[in-house]
């Protein structure tokens, strides 16, 4: 009875997810062996980067990367929505605990000694508090034989999970879209300062292809729609809980309480048994 109250108590946890696979880049192969050698035999730049399509391994370790997710929480403001307790939907500002003023005069007469030395407020949630929180929320999967990504949110608002996984897409996007920019203008700007070193024509026309290959990876890039993955199946809104398992639960309670209801009653015998013979004792 009281596993039955108290999976009625418990929040319902709805689950959306998106399955995405990554595109390979038009670019990889004989474009990046040539740029591959020019570096050598020019010398190279310091952090020079090859173009070439992202593989699935990456795309993963940037969905669980601290710099992805924090661009997620500060982009679409996900503190009041991951602590929605915390949050005054009214005020539009953190609850304060009773101690709020305690704590200030404490900070006043510390700040005094302390000159520099920010404290920060323990109502107030902070990023690091919406990376853990969202470790425990999201979960990103690959599955290598079919090739495939699988972003899943579990959240108490089955539109705010469909959200969040549309935002980690949308997100990502973004940042892909731009690092690869980024790249592209940095070997288009090395490729242009190697076309005053060189004399040779056959050379100059391999550089200005690469070139070439540089401003069309940016202008890809540009597009975004279906740049470095493509969305097999998109976030749906669900329609119903994944957890709490009522039945479940209120199933494996009834055998456990039946077991230690049986062993509780052999128990009580054995203790009913010993204390008769204790009289029995008593008596002779």
């Amino acid at each position: 009875l009281a596993t039955v109250v108290i999976s009625f108590l418990m929040s319902n946890i709805y689950q959306a997810k998106a399955v995405i696979t990554p595109i390979p880049s038009k670019e990889s192969g004989a474009g990046e062996g040539v740029l591959s050698v020019l570096v050598q035999q020019f010398g190279g730049l310091p952090g020079i980067r090859l173009p070439g399509g992202s593989s699935a391994a990456e795309i993963v370790n940037l969905l669980k990367s601290n710099i992805l997710r924090e661009k997620v929480i500060e982009r679409y403001q996900l503190l009041p929505v991951l602590f929605y307790k915390k949050w005054d939907a009214e005020k539009k500002d953190w609850k304060r605990g009773p101690l709020v003023y305690v704590r200030k005069i404490v900070n006043a007469i510390t700040s005094a000694t302390q000159r520099g030395i920010s404290e920060q407020d323990p109502d107030v949630p902070d990023v690091w508090d919406g990376l853990r929180t969202l470790d425990e929320i999201v979960e990103i999967s690959h599955n290598i034989k079919e090739n495939a990504i699988t972003i899943t949110v579990d959240y108490r608002d089955p539109e705010m999970a469909a959200k969040m996984v549309e935002y980690f897409l949308t997100t990502l996007t973004d940042h892909m879209s731009s690092e690869t920019r980024r790249v592209a203008t940095i070997n288009k700007q090395y490729l242009e300062d190697q076309l005053g070193k060189t004399a040779d024509p056959l050379i100059r026309q391999k550089i200005y292809n690469l070139i070439a290959q540089q401003l069309e990876t940016s202008m890809m890039a540009e597009v975004k729609e279906n740049f470095a993955f493509k969305v097999i199946d998109p976030p749906k809104v669900p329609d119903k809980s994944v957890r709490p398992k009522r039945i479940l639960m209120t199933l494996l309670s009834f055998v456990s309480s039946l077991f230690m209801g049986v062993f509780l009653a052999f128990f009580m015998e054995y203790l009913e048994k010993k204390k008769s013979k204790e009289r029995e004792n008593v008596t002779t």
